[in-house]
């Protein structure tokens, strides 16, 4: 019998491409979208489990906009935090694996070198304390999961990100301007879904927090400089390194996480 993979958040840029990725596996995979099946409501949740039977869940659905979260901060913790409990209970319930994605923004950014798996977690904004908080329900009830920690995520090819933001700002402005205040690593969605099946490939019982990004450091104008170069048109777009980068919402000025 084949191992059953629930994706949750399937429309997003992770859940697409491990859509995409999938059709090379063996897996009978079902993704699901919030139109499908919203985490946040737990009634159907409940009843889409028990009408369904699954060996993983993969929790790619969350609310990610880190600047309406400072400001209007209940749906980030109905996503983020309510929800992701509904799960965990539900994936200890039915004996499912769940593999759930997290973020840097859990860590306050003072440290100066990579963060561990083992580092103090001190979020600094709403996004980054209801992910968190989600993290703290799955600890509490499951034994079996991963909780995989990644920044700066990005897909070429998929969704609304840094990356084509950048791209797409390309072809209509000759000046762009990208703050340097920021470090980080960006992590292609690509490395971080083969990681995540990678996890399932292994039938991997080392359970607990995981860091996953990729491996080099850098600020949003270097890796917008990065992404103009490759697409070939540094020269023709004049980049400005902006030091002053006035956000809502305080930001960890150094994000990087030490993979696990």
């Amino acid at each position: 019998m084949k191992t059953r993979i629930l994706v949750t958040g399937a429309n997003g840029q992770l859940g697409k491409t491990i859509k995409k990725l999938s059709q090379k596996l063996q897996y009978d995979f079902c993704f699901v979208s919030k139109d499908e099946l919203d985490i946040s409501k737990k009634e159907d949740l409940k009843s889409f489990f028990d009408q369904n039977t699954f060996d993983y869940c993969i929790n790619c659905a969350a609310y990610t906009n880190v600047e309406q979260a400072e400001k209007t901060p209940g749906e980030a913790y109905k996503i983020n935090t309510e929800a992701v409990k509904y799960i965990a209970e539900k994936c200890k319930e039915d004996n499912i694996i769940l593999i759930h994605i997290s973020t840097d923004y859990v860590f306050d950014g003072m440290k100066n070198e990579p963060y561990t798996v083992i580092d103090k977690t001190n979020p600094i904004n709403q996004y980054g304390l209801s992910k968190l908080n989600g993290e703290e329900h799955i600890k509490k009830i499951m034994q079996a999961y991963f909780i995989v920690r990644t920044s700066w995520l990005y897909s070429k090819e998929f969704g609304k990100n840094f990356y084509r933001t950048i791209l797409n700002k390309a072809k209509t402005e000759s000046t762009l301007y990208v703050t340097s205040a920021e470090t980080g690593c960006p992590t292609n969605t690509i490395n971080l879904a083969n990681y995540i099946i990678d996890l399932i490939n292994t039938k991997s019982e080392d359970y607990g927090v995981k860091h996953f990004c990729d491996s080099q450091a850098m600020t949003w104008f270097d890796f917008a400089e990065r992404i103009l170069k490759e697409n070939n048109l540094l020269n023709q777009i004049k980049l400005v390194k902006q030091d002053n980068y006035r956000t809502f919402a305080k930001r960890p000025q150094y994000s990087v996480l030490k993979n696990s």
